[in-house]
């Protein structure tokens, strides 16, 4: 006689909610620009996401507590000339963010405590050393301001970000287009 054997499961018992809608983010332009890289990046004050926009490249940094409905105009960080491929925030300063765009640059950029209250144009630093579009970028986790930026030449660049310089270049070893880091 077969017995028919049961599979446990540890997740059997778990059951998920529905967010309120007063703990949500509503009416965010998100950027249709396809990459294989992240569209949004979260720490422990704000959450940021490329957004589109005409003119450039443009993204939106949230306080964690600004939930609800976002106005069109709240203001944005909009400093690149091309369309905003990644963004990340730094892992030992929760208000220092980098973007990689279209327009072959890194830039820098410091948000304020309480959130953007007005547009950023103008970044911290601006990293300028590849010949097209900037796609991948990673902060080391464990040493300040040390920014890994990789795009579409096939160069990964090590960035030296306090002093604005390339540290390392890595420009002979990848044949093929660079999809992580």
């Amino acid at each position: 006689m077969s017995r028919k054997v049961v599979r446990t499961s540890k997740f059997r018992h778990v059951f998920g909610q529905v967010v309120k809608a007063d703990q949500c983010y509503d009416d965010i332009r998100i950027s249709q620009m396809t990459w294989d890289s992240n569209f949004c990046s979260v720490n422990p004050k704000f959450v940021a996401m490329i957004v589109d926009a005409s003119g450039g490249g443009a993204f939106m940094v949230l306080p964690l507590s600004k939930t609800g409905r976002i106005d069109m105009s709240y203001p944005t960080v909009c400093g690149h000339t091309g369309p905003v491929l990644d963004i990340e925030f730094c892992p030992h300063n929760d208000n220092i963010i980098a973007s990689g765009s279209e327009d072959c640059s890194v830039m820098i950029w410091e948000i304020p405590d309480g959130g953007l209250t007005t547009s950023l144009t103008d970044p911290v630093v601006k990293l300028d050393g590849h010949s097209k579009r900037v796609g991948i970028l990673s902060w080391h986790p464990t040493a300040h301001n040390v920014l890994l930026s990789a795009a579409c030449d096939n160069v990964v660049i090590l960035w030296n970000v306090a002093r604005g310089e390339e540290v390392v270049r890595i420009d002979t070893v990848h044949t093929d287009l660079i999809y992580s880091a």
